[in-house]
């Protein structure tokens, strides 16, 4: 088979890749795996109850059932479901924005494949821009989703250590390099592996720095504000004409709907929607449907802050006390979890790679993410790369408890003790 050079780079094996291959095995050939690598969402009965509750009333009307499955949407997405957001945003946080400013993707992730090649790769005179990522590391999706070589770069952050086996990553703005070449600046927050939130001032910081050199600011929501609001210290909500904000309703508990929200200019937008009617024709109407009564109704919010991100907060609380107890002396590390659905764990000096633990772990049925695939745009050889993986702790308590033993074990064989 002869592929095109675009072929080969999207059907080669990659950490993304690799890691829904993993969730595939665990839902499907091996549900005795002890999943702890992928995003699946934590079951939360109250919050499935609102979805099942609003699915049967969409059964039950024709007109909402035809809507459902019927009709291709508009490609920027349906128009009341986009003046709802709009509502929202602009009363929780006095945002000047309307229905214009919103478009909706399937997923976040086919958003960042737009998005990212909109601004990125190779321009019309022949030069290259990037992605600038300016706090690795960062979202594994992101490594693999330009068209063109180098469509990141990245600064590594100052480390700050902190009591407890603690840590906390911080933007290092004395190693941030913007130039020409710089096509837009890049967080996600809270972080997609570490858990990280971003300081307000860190985010203004970056704001600034970005309107100063006419690039975009991209900030990834995924886990963030206004909702699913999996965050647990103070941050403010950030957005304004030169904010690219992507939210989703995957981390509320439909994963499976694919819906992406981008909140942008009205230049953006339209720049957007035609790139991604090419890519993706129309917007699926599943999650608009199921989210739409509840934003309309503010629930959406009373639902993240009253039911979700406390039931985050203490699963992450219980899962460093169960990983404290399991690593004991060991030399490891927790990045602070101070928000999303994850722990980043650091193994300083670890003897063997994270992969070759990964693989280690797999091997005894416990699925992690090895952290080198979290560091795109990082071109030297960082060991602290290889030092770190990332683990979920949004499957039932029982399952990452076995999960954490067995982790503790195999850290403890690679150090030798």
């Amino acid at each position: 088979m002869k592929l095109s050079k675009f072929g080969e780079k999207f059907s080669s094996q990659s950490g993304i890749v690799e890691l829904m291959d993993d969730l595939g095995t665990a839902l499907n050939e091996n549900p005795d795996m002890i999943f702890m690598g992928g995003g699946n969402p934590g079951r939360i009965p109250q919050v499935e109850q609102v979805f099942k509750a609003r699915m049967e009333t969409i059964l039950s009307d024709p007109a909402q059932l035809h809507s459902l499955m019927g009709v291709y949407q508009s490609p920027q997405g349906d128009k009341d479901f986009r003046e709802q957001i709009a509502g929202l945003l602009r009363q929780q946080f006095g945002w000047q924005l309307s229905e214009r400013n919103i478009a909706i993707s399937n997923g976040s992730q086919s958003a960042f494949f737009v998005l990212y090649n909109l601004f990125a790769g190779t321009m019309s005179d022949g030069s290259q821009r990037s992605i600038h990522l300016p706090l690795a590391p960062e979202y594994i999706g992101y490594r693999d989703i330009g068209l063109s070589d180098n469509q990141f770069t990245a600064t590594r952050p100052d480390i700050e250590l902190l009591d407890d086996n603690l840590f906390k990553y911080h933007v290092d703005f004395s190693r941030l390099n913007i130039n020409q070449q710089s096509a837009a600046l890049c967080v996600s927050r809270p972080t997609n592996p570490t858990g990280n939130v971003l300081t307000d001032g860190e985010i203004e910081q970056l704001d600034a720095i970005a309107a100063e050199h006419d690039i975009p600011f991209i900030i990834d929501g995924a886990y963030g504000l206004p909702f699913p609001s999996i965050i647990f210290n103070d941050a403010r909500a950030h957005w304004n004409h030169n904010t690219i904000l992507v939210l989703s309703l995957s981390k509320l508990g439909l994963p499976g709907v694919r819906t992406g929200i981008i909140v942008a200019s009205e230049e953006i937008i339209q720049a957007f929607t035609r790139a991604n009617t090419i890519v993706s024709l129309a917007c699926g109407n599943l999650g608009p449907a199921l989210a739409r009564e509840l934003v309309s109704s503010g629930e959406i919010l009373s639902l993240s802050q009253q039911q979700i991100a406390p039931f985050y907060r203490q699963r992450a609380d219980q899962t460093v006390q169960w990983f404290r107890q399991a690593l004991g002396d060991l030399p490891y590390r927790i990045h602070r979890p101070e928000g999303a659905i994850f722990l980043w764990l650091w193994f300083e000096n670890l003897p063997i790679s994270s992969q070759l633990l990964y693989e280690r772990l797999k091997a005894r049925g416990v699925l992690v993410v090895p952290g080198h695939n979290f560091f795109p745009g990082i071109t030297d050889d960082w060991r602290h790369q290889q030092e770190c993986i990332r683990v979920s702790y949004a499957q039932d308590g029982a399952v990452v408890k076995a999960g954490i033993e067995t982790i503790a074990e195999e850290v403890a064989k690679a150090y030798g003790l």
